[in-house]
């Protein structure tokens, strides 16, 4: 099952809660009270977020945290980036070399299906996902014998 973390899930939500606080710097312990989160995990996560270039934070008696940027450019992709690492549904899409890549053809194929997931991920927002709103309800995959233009004896160009 491909499936996000519930680290992925959390940090979301820290996001979406800095995002619902606009330009106000917000405190670790205010976000945690907030979405019910110990504040040890939401610490964890913001730096994390940090790190990544996500969120700021401002030390001081005013300070605490903000996002980066508006919740409208930071994607779901950076997001699964941050808490996770870059998104690959198999060892095959990932940067990491693979001991089957001489006598396995699956390859290619699994890299194509990430790179079309990850292209979804990086068109929805943090501000797509707050409101629900832009959310793209299917991912088109288009054949890669179609798109070769070898088109299968069965499919015709009117189909």
């Amino acid at each position: 099952m491909f499936r996000i973390s519930k680290m992925t899930d959390y940090g979301t939500l820290v996001l979406s809660e800095l995002g619902a606080a606009a330009e106000a710097p917000t405190s670790a312990g205010d976000i945690a009270s907030r979405i019910g989160l110990g504040g040890a995990t939401v610490s964890k996560l913001l730096k994390r977020l940090a790190r990544a270039g996500l969120v700021k934070s401002q030390r001081g008696s005013n300070g605490g945290y903000t996002l980066a940027r508006s919740a409208a450019d930071i994607s779901a992709a950076e997001i699964i980036d941050a808490i996770e690492g870059p998104v690959a549904i198999t060892d095959c899409a990932s940067d990491q070399p693979c001991d089957l890549e001489a006598v396995c053809g699956l390859g290619n194929a699994w890299q194509e299906i990430n790179r079309a997931i990850r292209a979804a991920l990086e068109g929805v927002s943090l501000d797509d996902l707050r409101t629900g709103r832009g959310i793209p309800r299917t991912l088109t995959i288009q054949p890669m014998a179609i798109r070769r233009g070898h088109l299968p004896r069965s499919v015709s160009a009117s189909n």
